[in-house]
């Protein structure tokens, strides 16, 4: 019996990140579909409307944007615009997180957050090491109390769920780890079980 389980369990762990990948692009796609879609039945005739057109549109709007944004004129409309936005108290927190966020994943902010480093915790007569992100080392802007020259911001994910901690400390309790962003954030969110984090470590180590 505890044969058949492992042997379900090793399939299921096989076909579940698939699975979950694949849901999340068709949801995606459907949703783009949907919105998009129905604006072009709305303009367009209905014998124009092809299925899939509004997720291509969806697509072509994204780069269009990327593109131009590209230029001096159209981005310091969009800073002027977003300025108007920011200044609307509720919508201001919430575009302001979600700008953030983006501009990490998309790599805009991995300057700041460019180093890994471990933090010791004391548990009685031993100590454990936490896992985190360096994410702010300068505090202009910022009250001049939030925090001392020497000390920075580091983000400490929690395992297996969107959340975490930011936490203000001395650089010289921080341990520099040799690894990368997206390796350190896939070993902690997957609570140290990611086996990607390993393959990235050795190929970062063997690049080396």
């Amino acid at each position: 019996m505890r044969h058949i389980s492992g042997i379900f369990l090793k399939g299921l762990a096989a076909i579940l990140p698939v699975f979950v990948t694949v849901y999340l692009i068709v949801w995606i796609a459907r949703t783009a579909e949907n919105v998009l879609g129905g604006i072009i039945r709305f303009i367009l005739p209905e014998s124009w409307y092809v299925p899939g057109i509004g997720l291509l549109l969806g697509i072509a709007l994204i780069f269009c944007v990327g593109v131009l944004l590209q230029a001096y004129l159209i981005r310091r409309l969009f800073e002027w615009s977003e300025g108007l936005v920011q200044r609307i108290p509720l919508i201001k927190t919430v575009y302001s997180a979600v700008q953030d966020l983006m501009a990490f994943v998309s790599g805009g902010n991995q300057r700041q957050a460019s180093q890994v480093v471990l933090v010791r915790v004391s548990l009685g007569d031993t100590s454990a090491r936490l896992m985190g992100l360096v994410t702010r080392q300068d505090w202009d802007g910022l009250p001049g109390n939030m925090a001392d020259e020497d000390e920075v911001a580091v983000y400490m994910p929690m395992s297996y769920q969107v959340g975490g901690y930011t936490l203000i400390l001395p650089r010289k309790h921080l341990e520099p780890v040799d690894m990368g962003i997206d390796e350190a954030m896939r070993f902690a969110l997957t609570a140290g079980m990611s086996t990607q984090a390993n393959r990235g470590a050795s190929q970062h180590k063997a690049a080396e």
